[in-house]
């Protein structure tokens, strides 16, 4: 029971760390870091101010985590609700139909029917645009999938939920981030780079530390095709972490973040340099590039190490879908431990429920 609550608190503390880097992030994403201290002072933005209309704002970044936490959880639930661990090809039909859904919210015409069911999707608050990206808009809307040779980040970005649903487990999470990422995005270093973050969240969630979450994610990424430019970018940051250099003059080297193995390497820089979760967030966020992305990359891996407790009550506080985040946190580390019902709890399968086309 212990381990299962410690469990659930690096789970919520991921996704919500994560939502809160990107909420942050979220006003400042199109500016430059000259135009970020020009508005908000030399320290930049460590506050939540107005975006899309409203304090706290969530991106998609956050949005298509959400989906593709409901593709974990509902992947696991067959239409006899005996079926605890979906095989790989159903987790791809989920993930497949969740961020249908996803797309569905963004008022996008898709050649792919659509099962709108589920707790999450009568969520009001993610029918809306927040700059999402055209990769995905383009490749989710094709009846066939991802046709490009794209690495943009929004591969990465989302797939913090695959290692909190096989902590302890990274190949299988390396798996299932990289068939996620490969959705939408074709090039090896899209769909690399957030295997390499799916194997470390997994580390982190069973209690291992972000150098040898790092060390375990690299080893497997060794293993894989095409890994040259993922690695070179992952080794760069753990070279600068432990450089001395000055952070910004080491995160510009690495670059914007706006292609994954940037945002992959910002992220783990600025987590292992962090002096503490609020540093970390507020060092990935204050840069020239996809200031959202890092900062929820940087914050689910955050996160998963220290649980709740760090993230700044005046950012929880006004987190947009706060309490939705956190359920669907939990919920996945009970899916995974097994801990719902031996039929699955009713309540559960009303808010997961199977997708035909995934049993």
């Amino acid at each position: 029971m212990q381990k299962q609550t410690q469990q659930i608190d690096r789970a919520q503390g991921c996704l919500l760390a994560g939502a809160s880097g990107d909420a942050l992030g979220a006003p400042v994403e199109f500016s430059t870091r000259t135009e970020i201290i020009k508005r908000f002072g030399p320290h930049g933005i460590n506050n939540f101010v107005s975006a899309y209309g409203r304090i706290g704002a969530i991106t998609d970044d956050t949005q298509m985590t959400l989906f593709t936490a409901e593709a974990c959880l509902r992947s696991r639930i067959s239409s006899d609700n005996n079926n605890r661990s979906a095989d790989s090809s159903s987790a791809i039909r989920s993930l497949k139909q969740a961020y249908q859904r996803w797309l569905w919210t963004q008022s996008v015409q898709s050649e792919t029917s659509v099962e709108k069911t589920g707790w999450l999707i009568g969520h009001t608050e993610l029918f809306n645009r927040r700059a999402p990206g055209n990769t995905c808009l383009s490749a989710l809307r094709r009846k066939d999938g991802e046709i490009n040779d794209s690495k943009g980040c929004g591969g990465i970005m989302r797939v913090a939920p695959c290692g909190i649903l096989h902590a302890g487990d990274p190949v299988s999470a390396y798996q299932l981030g990289l068939d996620a990422a490969k959705l939408t995005h074709g090039h090896p270093t899209g769909y690399l780079s957030a295997a390499v973050f799916a194997a470390m969240i997994a580390e982190l969630m069973a209690g291992n530390s972000l150098p040898g979450s790092i060390q375990t994610a690299r080893a497997i990424l060794l293993k894989s095709p095409d890994h040259a430019e993922t690695l070179s970018a992952l080794d760069a940051a753990v070279r600068l972490a432990t450089a001395g250099q000055d952070h910004l003059a080491a995160i510009s080297e690495l670059g914007e973040g706006w292609i994954a193995e940037e945002a992959l390497a910002i992220s783990v820089y600025c987590a292992l340099v962090a002096e503490d979760l609020e540093h970390g967030i507020t060092l990935a966020v204050n840069i020239t590039g996809d200031s959202d992305s890092t900062g929820s990359i940087t914050g689910n891996l955050l996160g998963a190490i220290s649980g709740v407790k760090p993230i700044p009550q005046r950012w929880l506080e006004p987190l947009e879908l706060r309490d939705v985040i956190a359920t669907v946190a939990k919920d996945i580390v009970l899916v995974a431990d097994n801990a719902v019902l031996d039929a699955f709890d009713q309540d559960f399968i009303r808010r997961y429920p199977p997708d035909h086309a995934a049993s």
